[in-house]
């Protein structure tokens, strides 16, 4: 059964189930009407019923959070995503897979009926399962049959089991969080240096302000050097690119909002005219930000 929960100015939350933690039963509760500024949705790209979720409490150090997509389409769907610095554990009806960090435009085209269970891991996570540096990953994904430090090929099996008969119903969704749930306490706890590249992202998520490597690497206590190292073994990316995309990250969550002011976005943004932005915005989206802008639904239609 599905409960609500007030939690003062933030969003509502739903309860859909329990799972085992720390501590005896945690709730699975749903994040309810968040703005994703990683997914390039419009009038023209509309995603599919997408259902969040957040990690037990005793797991926060190594997930963000878990999505469902459920769908059944007519005609073939592209998604679009800006991918956050992190990796990411997909099962599907088809495939499963450890996907790294990925620097450009990542795209999934959907068809048919289907559905994707998904673990959006913290950055400090991904280096944990596999062991490796991050870099190793960077731009690929993995099957996850073979990530034998979470036994990959019976997690798919059991995230499949879950969803397979009814993969819209919460009670579904519950049990292949379980599941997951299950193989991830295995990584705890967090290293110290999961910890600081934790804390690092979060931090320059909450402060647009910074556009420079340098402001970054003196608000962890790090010399750029080191930073660049922490980066590329912990998140398989450069301290720059983390700067760029919180970028484009936030111009995203301005257009979905339905700012007016191109120019004064690019100001907001940092960048020192209105063409630099845009150019940087197409060179990775493919799209313009006046266009993508265009595209968003508009509170008053």
């Amino acid at each position: 059964m599905r409960r609500t929960l007030g939690r003062g100015r933030s969003r509502p939350l739903v309860i859909i189930g329990h799972v085992a933690g720390d501590g005896g039963a945690q709730p699975v509760v749903e994040l309810v009407g968040p703005v994703d500024r990683a997914h390039l949705t419009g009038l023209s790209r509309p995603s599919p019923p997408l259902h969040r979720y957040a990690p037990s409490p005793d797991l926060v150090d190594l997930v963000e959070r878990y999505w469902i997509p459920v769908w059944s389409l007519a005609a073939p769907s592209t998604q679009r995503t800006l991918q956050h610095p992190v990796c990411l554990l997909v099962v599907s009806n088809d495939y499963a897979r450890f996907y790294g960090p990925t620097r450009g435009l990542s795209s999934v085209t959907l068809s048919g009926d289907g559905y994707a269970a998904g673990v959006m891991l913290t950055p400090a996570a991904g280096r944990l399962l596999l062991d490796r540096p991050v870099a190793s990953v960077t731009d690929v994904h993995l099957d996850l049959d073979t990530l034998t430090t979470l036994d990959g090929a019976a997690l798919s099996g059991e995230v499949r089991a879950a969803m397979d008969p009814t993969p819209s119903a919460p009670e579904s969704h519950a049990a292949a969080i379980a599941a997951y749930e299950r193989r991830l306490r295995a990584f705890l706890p967090v290293d110290e240096q999961g910890l600081l590249v934790n804390h690092l992202v979060a931090w320059l998520r909450e402060h647009p302000e910074v556009t420079r490597v340098d402001e970054v690497a003196e608000a962890v206590g790090l010399g750029e050097r080191a930073l660049h190292r922490l980066t590329t073994d912990r998140l398989g990316l450069s301290p720059k690119w983390l700067v760029q995309r919180r970028r484009l990250h936030d111009a995203v969550l301005a257009l979905k909002a339905g700012t007016r002011s191109l120019a004064g976005l690019a100001a907001e943004l940092g960048y020192t005219d209105q063409a630099h932005f845009t150019r940087d915005f197409r060179t990775v989206t493919g799209t313009t930000p006046g266009a993508y802008l265009a595209d968003q639904p508009r509170a008053d239609a």
